[in-house]
């Protein structure tokens, strides 16, 4: 009978740890950007720690009739990232790797997906 307890009290431990694990995450770093503001000043943006995976729409890019794209992406987080040209990780894109230099301002971007750490 102890045996079954001990079992039981092991398979739940178990799932517990399978369930946290699969949590998300966040890439460790910086993921930074420059876009125009509505003023006409270039201004930039950096998010740390980004949630990963998944994708981001970069809200001051966002809506393609009344914003400019934002532009000079710089990954120096610890996961692969791909910018887009589109909201919602749609349109041509472009892969950074982690920890990389700095984009070139003609690189464009509405939004950005994250990897998990391992892809």
């Amino acid at each position: 009978m102890r045996l079954r307890h001990t079992a039981a009290a092991a398979l739940g431990a178990l799932a517990l740890v399978c369930t946290q694990s699969a949590s998300a995450s966040a890439a460790t770093g910086d993921f930074s950007y420059r876009f125009v503001s509505l003023d006409g000043s270039s201004q930039s943006i950096t998010l740390h720690d980004p949630k990963s995976p998944g994708c981001i729409t970069l809200p001051e890019a966002a809506d393609p009739s009344s914003s400019e794209p934002a532009f000079a992406p710089h990954n120096d987080t610890d996961t692969w990232v791909m910018v887009f040209t589109e909201p919602d990780c749609t349109g041509d894109s472009w892969t950074l790797r982690p920890h990389g230099n700095p984009a070139t301002d003609r690189l464009e971007l509405r939004s950005v997906y994250l990897t998990d750490r391992t892809g």
